[in-house]
């Protein structure tokens, strides 16, 4: 009897005991279930950006505001060539990227993203819509400036490319295979390349780097990790005709001078020493006596150059333009081509074991110090002519102003008119032309019937010469 009242009794204390642990277990469970849901409702509650930056580095979260900044400012390039076939006109279509350089609606892409197009249409970040106007080219440096009618817009800042160093973080922004708004991350390989991607007498001075660009990138953005622009996206060189590691952007320097000559004069104004120049190898260094294996020497001097006006001679070595370091041909080029005909530089030379800073004033290459506008636009190129300024002593002798024919394409409109190169254009459809730029302007507003009147230098009276634009 005593033995089952033990039992009962144990069993009774049991039971409370573990009624009295459940009870316990859940409402611990349910005061950490509820713990949680808080949790979870306040971080759904909380901005994306700052949830972001719980789980970010700092490098990263650097990285995401600088997409942000510049992703409005890149813009996506289509474009439409109207290619003859036979007697059949077939529309080729291709994309490309570019990005807004100003407020005023000028963008910024590469030459050969809207080479030979005929139509030419910039999508923005908010999906507006606008076509665009070419306002100048140069096929040298593989750069375009175009023109959208909208203000107001997000712009890209330049930075100094010339204080960007290899190992350094860049994004590239850009459009590859007609994906808008793409950023790639990766570091500066190396400066001053020069990959002889572009055409003949072209400039290069490639930024390299591993940030992945692909067909479409062309003209995007490459900016440092503070959103400035150190470059714009150009080239890369691959086997398969994709991205394989190896990347190259033209330097904000030299860009920022060529836009704002295209947007100022239509075309680029360059300063031209009148010199070639080869790079210093162990050979040369040693033959010559260099201490360093630096600089470029000149292989040879143009007659009436700037050069030679101030007595630089074959085999001096150039060390330095402007106080800058000239490590090889690419450096040299980039450099010269930030300047205009007239500006004057301070070029160290060193010449038979004396270093010396030599004064220059470049000259156009014509050998004077006037802006002379070459221009060879598609309206051009439609019709078949190459054009430039005339100079101030051209205008001098001839007593006039206008512009000079210098090619003439076979086959082509104005080949059919029998005109040669070296014609003065003086009218186009009776008005009278100052400039290249003039002309340009003239030419693509007209349709139809075109008369051009001028003369030749070598041949006495006036010939006016028409074709169907």
């Amino acid at each position: 009897m005593k033995s089952m009242l033990l039992c009962a009794l144990s069993s009774f204390v049991g039971a409370v005991l573990a009624v009295y642990a459940t009870a316990n277990f859940n409402w611990e469970h349910a005061v950490l279930a509820a713990e949680s849901k808080l949790a979870t409702q306040a971080l759904e509650q909380r901005p994306v950006q700052a949830v972001a930056q719980t789980r970010l580095s700092a490098e990263e979260r650097i990285n995401v505001a600088v997409y942000e900044n510049v992703n409005h400012s890149v813009v996506n390039i289509s474009t439409v060539a109207n290619r003859v076939n036979f007697m059949f006109i077939e529309p080729e279509e291709g994309s490309g990227s570019g990005w807004v350089s100003d407020k005023q609606g000028h963008i910024v892409t590469n030459y050969h993203v809207i080479k030979d197009a005929d139509f030419i249409e910039i999508t923005l970040q908010d999906k507006r819509e606008f076509v665009a106007e070419v306002i100048g080219t140069d096929e040298s440096t593989d750069l375009a400036l175009l023109k959208i009618e909208s203000t107001k817009l997000p712009s890209l800042v330049f930075a100094n490319s010339d204080s960007l160093m290899v190992g350094e973080w860049i994004l590239a922004v850009g459009n590859p295979f007609g994906l808008q708004s793409t950023v790639t991350a990766g570091i500066v390989s190396a400066k001053a390349r020069s990959i002889d991607a572009l055409s003949k007498n072209d400039i290069e001075s490639f930024i390299q780097s591993d940030a992945v660009i692909n067909p479409g990138s062309s003209g995007g953005a490459l900016v440092n990790t503070d959103g400035l622009l150190v470059g714009i996206c150009t080239a890369i060189i691959s086997s398969t005709g994709n991205y394989e590691g190896l990347s190259f952007a033209i330097p904000s320097n030299l860009a920022r001078k060529v836009i704002i000559d295209l947007r100022q004069f239509g075309s680029v104004q360059r300063g031209n020493l009148g010199i070639t120049v080869t790079d210093v190898d162990a050979q040369i260094a040693d033959k010559y006596g260099l201490d360093v294996i630096e600089g470029v020497q000149i292989a040879s001097v143009n007659l009436n150059s700037a050069a030679a006006a101030s007595n630089l001679l074959k085999t001096d070595i150039i060390l330095s333009i402007d106080n800058v370091t000239i490590d090889n041909s690419s450096e040299f080029y980039e450099q010269i081509n930030r300047y205009r005909p007239g500006d004057q530089l301070q070029v160290e030379v060193y010449r038979r074991g004396r270093i010396m800073k030599i004064p220059i004033t470049l000259r156009n290459h014509l050998n004077t110090t006037d802006y002379i506008s070459v221009r060879s636009d598609k309206e051009l190129r439609d019709i078949g002519i190459e054009i430039r300024d005339l100079n101030s002593i051209e205008k001098k002798r001839v007593q006039t102003s206008g512009i000079m024919v210098i090619s003439i394409s076979r086959d082509s409109k104005i080949a059919d008119t029998n005109m040669e190169p070296g014609f003065i254009v003086e009218r186009i459809n009776g008005v009278d032309i100052e400039s290249a730029q003039q002309f340009m302007h003239i030419l693509k507003s007209e349709s139809g019937e075109v008369t051009l009147v001028g003369f030749y230098e070598r041949y006495p009276g006036t010939f006016p010469y028409t074709f169907m634009k």
